[in-house]
């Protein structure tokens, strides 16, 4: 593996990325017999496949497997080393993985625009998925950091909480409840839900609230997104259980509004994690010091909001 060179290495990732050398000529601006004289090279390195094809489409031997894992460290080890050598020089650029889950995009995009304006020679990259994902990329460790109101309790995590995450009940504002005051959990019983999907985080969080008070809901649609169920419930096709940071942009526009139903808000946290172990680069770091500062700010809530 002497003889590969760093070159070959970038290519192999990049096509494992994309499951395609066509589309990892275009993302590397290089042509397509390139990236395969490249690949029949390495292949010839390590002795043994590293893709094999059904279909139109690539997918990775064991082996191929292993060697990706190894690429990840080896360019991870660069990136840092980079990182590092412009921290010493007393500048910050580099590379940020952050991965959330879909409700944080309510509030990270902005936190992170304030971030780069600090270092603007830091280029990030965004991901916004749901729990699940979010534990798969953990697994194979993709990102530096995560920020979801649940992580796992399976995965070994360092994780830190940064601010609130209530979740309340969400009802047309015409709802037969929205004038009604100090309202028994157990009215929820004949009305018609609308449900993140499986996997959700607040899903989970609903479901263990109305199991503690032995509730059965009509599900009556399941959604896997924020702005769809608010439009559903605008709609008027049933009501539905949101973290509060989803009402800022069009609660009011929608005409939403929240019910006073006791054991509501369910109180959350969001946490900002990592895995137990990984060493931080110094500018996932340098991120993982500003958010908990700037989430420490009085009524950050609102704060994000209002500007």
């Amino acid at each position: 593996m002497i003889q590969a060179t760093l070159h070959q290495l970038r290519v192999f990732r990049t096509v494992a990325s994309y499951g395609s050398f066509t589309k990892a000529a275009e993302e590397l601006f290089i042509t397509q017999p390139t990236v395969s004289s490249q690949m029949k090279q390495l292949t010839q390195t390590v002795g043994m496949p590293l893709f094999e094809q059904i279909g139109k489409q690539l997918y990775l031997t064991d082996i191929g497997q292993e060697l990706l894992a190894t690429c990840q460290e080896v360019f991870g080890q660069l990136d840092r080393f980079e990182m590092l050598v412009a921290d010493s020089k007393g500048t910050k650029q580099g590379k940020l993985s952050l991965a959330v889950v879909t409700t944080a995009k309510y509030f990270v995009p902005r936190i992170l625009g304030y971030f780069c304006q600090k270092y603007p020679k830091i280029d990030v990259a965004l991901e916004v998925t749901n729990h699940q994902q979010i534990a798969r990329r953990m697994l194979e460790n993709q990102d530096d950091l995560y920020i979801m109101s649940q992580p796992p309790e399976d995965i070994p995590l360092c994780r830190e909480p940064i601010m609130d995450n209530p979740l309340v009940l969400v009802a047309n504002k015409n709802h037969p409840l929205a004038k009604q005051k100090n309202i028994p959990i157990k009215r929820l019983i004949n009305e018609a839900f609308i449900m993140r999907e499986q996997g959700s985080g607040t899903r989970k969080a609903v479901q263990q609230l109305f199991a503690k008070h032995k509730i059965s809901v009509n599900v009556r649609l399941e959604l896997n997104c924020n702005e769809a169920i608010k439009q559903a419930i605008a709609g008027g096709l049933g009501i539905s259980v949101l973290s509060e940071h989803t009402l800022y942009s069009q609660g009011s526009e929608l005409e939403l509004t929240t019910l006073e139903v006791k054991g509501f808000p369910i109180q959350r946290q969001w946490y900002i994690s990592y895995l137990d172990g990984k060493q931080l680069s110094v500018i996932a770091q340098a991120f993982l010091e500003y958010i908990q500062e700037y989430t420490q700010k009085k009524d950050v809530s609102s704060h994000l909001v209002s500007q």
